[in-house]
């Protein structure tokens, strides 16, 4: 067998979002906010993912979004590239999931809390050790509650997971490796197909259950994400490369008046001509 990788946000939204995923969903949220005690007896999936509707959309998809028995509503999310803003972004979408609940002249009481829950294919947090946190509004000095916890943000952060297959504990652990590993398996796990909902979610993540126009935007969204990976890598280094050479004209221009050129060179990296150019400058 062979698995279609969750980081993607096409195989995400398919495994967690799509009419299907009900129980997979479920299971998923209960291990992640509840630690699997079975606090969540059902959700309806908002906007549920259905490919056909989809297709032709350039380069997006629908976010997962699911309301739960007590009406709080969840916005799941899977993030793969650092990108710049991308902070502000989820608290954005917080604030307006929260806000777009209420019509013209209905009651704040009618507001019903919302959960942004964020996994990322990257380090957010790197003074936090642990790949789960969760935010919400707190007073700064005396870490009071606020009196309304509405609004509680949520992360994973996949490459602080990093427990193999045979010292998984918990469901929770379970879910991360499925979607840090699925596909580089070729099998379901031991045990694991006794367990629905995961069982539900390999079926979902099987290539062969693929329709080929399927497949092709999947492709292409891969294809996508390495290429934009790439960029920020290239961006990265060149940054540190330009970074480096302003360092180094920095320390030239500090030993012009106390050192020869050929000492301020071998110190610098930079050449004897770089050099002289350097100190004809104004």
């Amino acid at each position: 067998m062979r698995f279609i990788n969750p980081k993607t946000d096409f195989a995400f939204k398919r495994i967690f979002g799509s009419e299907q995923s009900r129980e997979v969903l479920i299971d998923f949220l209960d291990a992640v906010l509840y630690g699997s005690r079975g606090l969540i007896a059902d959700l309806e999936i908002v906007n549920p993912w259905l490919a056909p509707r989809i297709r032709g959309m350039k380069d997006t998809y629908l976010d997962v979004r699911a309301r739960l028995t007590d009406n709080r509503l969840v916005i799941i999310e899977m993030q793969v590239l650092n990108v710049e803003g991308f902070e502000k972004r989820i608290l954005y979408n917080a604030a307006k999931t929260y806000s777009n609940q209420l019509r013209s002249g209905e009651d704040y009481l009618d507001l019903h809390p919302v959960i942004a829950l964020t996994l990322t294919d990257f380090v957010m947090f790197e003074s936090y050790p642990g790949y789960l946190s969760r935010f919400v509004l707190r007073e700064r000095d005396y870490l009071m509650d606020y009196p309304v916890e509405d609004l509680e943000l949520v992360f994973v952060e996949l490459p602080k997971f990093e427990k193999p297959l045979e010292a998984l504990e918990g469901r929770l652990e379970q879910w991360l490796y499925f979607i840090k590993h699925a596909a580089d398996l070729t099998m379901i796990p031991p045990n694991w197909a006794a367990v629905p909902a995961l069982r539900q979610a390999f079926d979902l993540a099987n290539r062969v259950n693929l329709e080929p126009e399927e497949l092709e935007d999947l492709e292409r969204r891969e294809v996508f994400i390495a290429d934009q990976r790439n960029a920020l890598r290239k961006a990265q280094r060149q940054g540190h490369i330009e970074g480096r050479r302003e360092q180094a004209l920095d320390i030239a221009r500090a030993l012009l008046d106390v050192l020869d050129l050929d000492t301020i060179a071998a110190k610098t990296g930079l050449n004897v001509d770089e050099l002289r150019r350097l100190r004809s400058e104004p």
